[in-house]
């Protein structure tokens, strides 16, 4: 039982996940710390108010403080470009880089070798890919 969970917190995916879990959380705070301290800033500057968690209304005795929810938007939507345009269009491009090594065989639809002339595992003949 011990093994099988060694095995387990061994494996690249699960080493990846916590460290993403980690970076993600670092990451999460700098992006707070941008959206408060610079980006509210400039909006206030413009908008003339310097906190949108005050801004609420109420009806019938119940108070929507729809401040809080403008704050996490700005919040999610300059997380989401950040990690898009720093993070998302940079492995694409490296993607579109690779050139491919490697294709399926027609008949068995094993891997081989792009270059290859016949499968190494059903022996089909196949034609090979510039």
């Amino acid at each position: 039982m011990i093994h099988g969970y060694k095995e387990f917190i061994s494996r690249g995916n699960v080493i990846d996940l916590a460290v993403a879990v980690v970076i993600g959380a670092a990451f999460t705070a700098l992006v707070n710390s941008m959206v408060a301290d610079l980006l509210t800033p400039v909006i206030a500057a413009v908008i003339g108010e310097p906190d949108f968690s005050a801004l609420s209304f109420t009806i019938n005795g119940s108070e929507f403080t729809y401040g809080n929810f403008i704050n996490a938007l700005i919040a999610f939507i300059s997380v989401s470009l950040v990690v898009y345009f720093f993070v998302v269009v940079p492995i694409n491009h490296l993607k579109e880089d690779e050139e491919e090594t490697h294709r399926d065989c027609p008949e068995c639809l094993s891997e081989i070798p792009v270059k290859a002339t016949r499968c190494a595992h059903c022996t089909a003949e196949v034609t090979p890919t510039p």
